[in-house]
């Protein structure tokens, strides 16, 4: 296999993004890093024994374990290898390093330190199941794992209840259906979704419908899972609802059929309803 460069004299720090569960979805770039680094860190050492098995590679440098736990303690030590030149290849169990898994330490800490950060392009559950979703796709935010604590999820939620972009998240089985019933009690039953369980797996599903659908559905689900909801569709306000902004402009001024379009433009509403709400509501 051939050498990973840094392209300096120092190292440079890989991110690998690893299959999120078929082999084949590794990139030749990961197969020779995994052959060819330095050093590799990663969550589970038995993980990455069965992907390099499964890619037909042997990891040639030294391994690591990088997690959750360790992450602050270790991130030190990576470092100290890249600044010393190696090649340092960060993976985690499935996915890309740093989104909702172990790496955004070690990236910042090499980038403080003025040092190489590279990545090895490869699968992510968040785009994945974004682009199977048969949800809108133009325009999206990713919220990492669905609050635990009842308080912080329905703080969560009210603040979703108006996102007009389609939310991707993450949540454990086992919470999936409490998830879910106070998403139909905060946001409505008919606000669509998708829930993606094991994706690129032999047992992967992807159940679309409304939220009171996806609720039906979410009885004892297995393996990892990743929901995708539907952005908020916007409300149209009425023109009487807006007759008191429009007046407060032309307080401070403006005239009145200048205060109706510049409120009609801002909320999509007709600037003569909107003139005509305010006469009216100047008596």
């Amino acid at each position: 296999m051939p050498a990973v460069s840094s392209g300096g004299p120092d190292g440079v720090l890989l991110l690998g993004g690893v299959p999120l569960g078929d082999p084949a979805d590794a990139s030749p770039r990961l197969r020779d890093a995994l052959a060819g680094a330095d050093v590799v860190a990663t969550e589970d050492t038995r993980r990455l024994k069965r992907l390099a098995a499964d890619l037909g590679v042997t990891v040639g440098g030294r391994v690591v374990v990088f997690r959750e736990d360790n992450e602050t303690a270790r991130t030190p030590g990576l470092v100290e290898d890249v600044r010393g030149g190696a090649t340092v290849l960060l993976v985690t169990d499935g996915g890309m390093p740093s989104v909702s898994d172990p790496g955004y330490r070690a990236v910042t800490a090499c980038l403080e330190a003025g040092l190489a950060v590279r990545c090895l392009p490869g699968p992510s559950a968040v785009l994945t199941a974004l682009a199977v979703s048969g949800l809108p796709t133009d325009r999206f935010c990713f919220e990492g794992f669905a609050p635990r604590k009842d308080g912080e999820r329905r703080a969560w939620f009210a603040e979703l209840a108006t996102e007009r972009r389609t939310v991707v998240f993450f949540e454990s089985p086992r919470r999936l259906r409490s998830l879910l019933e106070a998403a139909v009690a905060q946001l409505g039953g008919e606000r669509r979704g998708a829930i993606c369980r094991e994706l690129t797996k032999t047992h992967e599903e992807v159940v679309r419908g409304t939220l009171a659908e996806l609720l039906a559905w979410a009885t004892e689900p297995l393996g990892e899972i990743t929901v995708v909801l539907a952005g908020a569709t916007p409300v149209t306000p009425e023109p009487g609802d807006l007759a008191a902004e429009v007046l407060g402009l032309v307080a401070d001024g403006r005239r009145l059929r200048d205060a109706a379009r510049e409120v009609g433009e801002a909320h999509g509403v007709s600037t003569k309803a909107l003139y005509d709400a305010a006469v009216r509501a100047k008596g």
